[in-house]
């Protein structure tokens, strides 16, 4: 028999639901409401370029037009129902999911132990004794608290004294916790003393983690092959990944689906039964154009992202900047089910500047677009403490 097809409106609008993107959406975007965010995004990415606001504010800002940055902070270091730790990138992710971190852990270690010897700076295994005793004993550290008669880098983020790199193998081995940031500086602490009892102490086997974790991406992504389920979380392994979606075909956990791509070809993917009903009736996309962060979890997976949508979008920052196509720091721009184009844009001084919008082929940028666009930065200037917004002479681009 021939399998279902998800046509491409009907795929884009299920992916964009499970990312909170297809209505404006309400909530105070803090305490509860904001931990359900995190916990239907199943992560929110870090990064600390600020040309408008960081990424990982922007990301709940666009679900939360009443989101302020204190109310991440207060998940990881007050209420303790989030913590930081990495998927393909560090991020920020919900409590409840610490106990299938604990193969992640596991796995970072093997690789740190593989790799680092050869990638870091010769001294740093020999601190970690130093390290977690000088926290123990001292509390919360970040990486000025430690190593301080060691030379410090000067050569770039990655070339770390051996105490910090002793405090991040620490913290990505498990063994130490982010408790909180200053501005961005991270400080670690024991994580007994930040990870609440009943999930430090909970452990799932690793069929059970590899479960979870497939699982819980496809929840997210609505539909997948076996490779995309795997680097949502990056817990599991490629070949885990397989063997995990062959059984659940083969019990019927799992339906195999045609998606139909932007361009009109059809790829073979995984659902279930319930996601598939569930696109049959999804609400029509809210008519907001809508400025996106680069690392958007709807864009995370550039690849994918290109075949549901047509989008072709990369950052252009380490681009030297007579190459670069667009711009230094580019933003996705959404009207509805779309992407239609991309911003650059930044705060200079109490300013919203907006320099250039290059839209997609198609894609008029008329009276109400124009209009529509205001109005997303005239918000935007509220969360990021703007007075007015700027437009340079020549700002559309054909």
């Amino acid at each position: 028999m021939p399998h279902p097809v998800l046509d491409n409106q009907t795929a884009r609008r299920l992916f964009l639901h499970k990312h909170l993107l297809l209505q404006p959406g309400a909530g105070p975007g803090r305490t509860e409401d904001l931990e359900q965010v995190l916990d239907a995004l199943g992560f929110v990415q870090l990064d600390s370029v600020n040309t408008l606001a960081r990424a990982h504010d922007l990301i709940l800002w666009s679900r939360r037009g009443r989101y302020r940055p204190r109310a991440l902070e207060d998940l990881v270091a007050r209420r303790r129902t989030a913590f930081e730790h990495w998927t393909h990138d560090a991020a920020v992710i919900p409590m409840p999911s610490y106990p299938a971190w604990r193969l992640k852990f596991r796995r970072d270690e093997a690789h740190m132990q593989a790799r680092w010897p050869a990638l870091r700076r010769d001294g740093w295994h020999a601190e970690l004794d130093t390290v977690l005793r000088h926290i123990s004993d001292h509390g919360a550290a970040c990486s000025l608290d430690v190593g301080g008669q060691e030379k410090k880098g000067a050569s770039g983020w990655w070339d770390w004294h051996p105490s910090k790199t002793a405090l991040e193998f620490l913290w990505r081995s498990g063994r130490l916790a982010v408790c909180n940031r200053q501005g961005f500086r991270k400080y670690y602490d024991l994580r007994e003393r930040v990870i609440p009892e009943a999930l430090r102490n909970a452990h799932l086997d690793d069929e059970q983690i590899i479960d979870r974790a497939m699982s819980d991406a496809l929840a997210r992504l609505g539909f997948a092959t076996s490779g995309e389920l795997a680097a949502f979380f990056d817990i599991v392994t490629r070949d885990e990944a397989k063997a995990w979606c062959a059984a659940a075909l083969e019990s019927g956990a799992l339906i195999e689906v045609d998606v139909e791509l932007a361009d009109g070809s059809l790829r073979r993917s995984l659902t279930t039964e319930a996601l598939m009903d569930s696109a049959a009736s999804l609400p029509e996309p809210s008519s907001r154009i809508r400025l996106l962060s680069p690392f958007d979890p709807a864009l995370r997976d550039r690849a994918r992202a290109e075949r549901l949508f047509g989008f072709h979008y990369r950052i252009e920052i380490f681009v030297p900047e007579a190459k670069r196509r667009y711009g230094y720091y580019v933003f996705p721009i959404m009207r509805g089910d779309r992407l239609v184009g991309r911003l650059d844009a930044r705060r200079d001084g109490t300013a919203i500047a907006v320099r250039a919008f290059w839209p997609e082929p198609g894609v008029r940028a008329g009276k109400g677009f124009v209009s529509g666009l205001e109005a997303e930065l005239s918000r935007l200037s509220h969360h990021v403490g703007a007075e007015s917004l700027r437009f340079a002479e020549d700002w559309i681009r054909a």
